[in-house]
């Protein structure tokens, strides 16, 4: 079975939640494991929320008053991308796995983001699009399914 959307959203807040609600769905629908859904749904919120905040220059009718979220389910595995055009991750993020962009204060409210994604996924790339600006963040998970699931991957 395999099952890909793609959304083009607003930067506003309100984006956020429609497209968790809409991952949730679809893995409910597929027959996902609840946990494993909520790990994505969580990672997808934190991605949404980076570029909603980063994802631009907030110039009115540019393009930076947009980020894309694309999720595809093939097999065994979920893969989410989350696209902007703001200025992009510091080369310290980008490209390299283990790397923060700057210390988060323990009491912070905001700030831990892209490390929460790396804690509830299994595969994590911060980058870009060459030849573009703005930001990519991508992740992919090993799905569990519930049992009897009848889209389940053979």
């Amino acid at each position: 079975m395999s099952i890909w959307w793609s959304l083009h959203l607003r930067r506003e807040a309100a984006s956020v939640p429609l497209a968790r609600r809409l991952l949730i769905g679809t893995m409910e629908t597929a027959g996902v494991d609840p946990d494993i859904s909520f790990d994505l749904s969580v990672a997808l919120s934190e991605a949404c929320a980076n570029a909603v905040e980063h994802g631009g220059d907030d110039e009115p009718g540019g393009p930076s008053e947009a980020y894309r979220v694309t999720a595809y389910l093939d097999g065994e595995r979920c893969r989410i991308e989350v696209a902007d055009t703001g200025p992009g991750f510091p080369a310290a993020v980008a490209g390299r796995p283990g790397a923060v962009a700057r210390p988060v204060p323990d009491e912070a409210e905001d700030g831990r983001g892209l490390c929460l994604i790396r804690e509830l996924a299994d595969h994590v790339h911060i980058g870009g699009t060459p030849g573009r600006a703005g930001a990519v963040v991508s992740f992919d998970k090993i799905l569990k399914w519930r049992e009897g699931t009848p889209l389940m991957a053979v």
